[in-house]
């Protein structure tokens, strides 16, 4: 049987910088199995590995960054922290504590980037020579491509307005970290296109409680503590109600 005598299964999520360098600390193991769907932040869910769950059922599974659909039909260990787990640490850090391994200086980063984002990689004293390769290998990993990086730069040219502290970019393009790269350091961002909206930085924890009913729905997520992130699934609103919640997130800026 595949994966005898490996006691251990991973099965990851959404592709980003910190899921790769899991994959990596992972395939460099022989005592545990890697299942890799290459899936992507929209369909990172454990469904997606039915099969492999029913496969390895005398196994101890780990589910990396995927949203569980099948109701705990399945004994499995969850690995994040975004929503509900945003307490935790990171997710590369957790899997390093499973298999009782150290991270090096560059994992270090990615998880302090994945967990906190700049300001995580900051409070490491990360140099800005570090700070730039991981953002560009996190950007690259996540599928952003040279057009949208130009769209990017034009969306902030021409569709960025400031309200206040608020800085409110309608993007070209909906990889939405190439935008947030450019603009750091900012107070607070919101970040949208006819599909989905992102917020980040200060005001991101009120937001969060303002939305508890729609991430019990799924329809929002969030993570990175105080000065973190929150936003809407794709097309979990419409085009109108985007827009509304942004113009009203642009007045209740103007008014403080």
């Amino acid at each position: 049987m595949k994966g005898a005598g490996k006691e251990k299964v991973f099965l990851l999520g959404g592709y980003d910088l910190e899921m790769l360098t899991i994959k990596q600390l992972l395939e460099a193991r022989t005592d545990c199995v890697v299942i890799d769907k290459r899936l992507s932040w929209d369909n990172a869910f454990l469904s997606a590995y039915r099969e492999e769950l029913s496969l390895y059922n005398d196994k101890s599974v780990y589910a990396v960054e995927l949203q569980d659909d099948l109701g705990g039909q399945y004994q499995v260990t969850f690995i994040d922290h975004h929503n509900g787990m945003e307490s935790n640490p990171s997710s590369l850090e957790q899997v390093a504590a499973v298999l009782d391994a150290s991270l090096n200086r560059f994992q270090q980063l990615v998880a302090a980037n994945d967990k906190g984002y700049i300001p995580g990689m900051m409070a490491m004293s990360a140099t800005r020579e570090e700070i730039d390769e991981v953002r560009r290998n996190d950007r690259k990993a996540q599928g952003v491509s040279e057009e949208e990086e130009k769209l990017a730069e034009l969306s902030i040219a021409s569709r960025l307005t400031h309200h206040g502290h608020l800085i409110v970019v309608r993007s070209l393009t909906p990889r939405f970290s190439c935008i947030c790269d450019r603009l750091f350091p900012y107070h607070s961002l919101l970040v949208y296109d006819d599909a989905s909206w992102a917020f980040y930085g200060e005001g991101k924890t009120e937001l969060t409680k303002c939305f508890s009913a729609d991430i019990t729905l799924k329809k929002v997520y969030y993570g990175g503590g105080d000065f973190g992130f929150i936003g809407s699934v794709k097309c979990a609103y419409s085009r109108e109600e985007i827009i509304h919640f942004v113009e009203q997130m642009k007045c209740l800026y103007e008014q403080n």
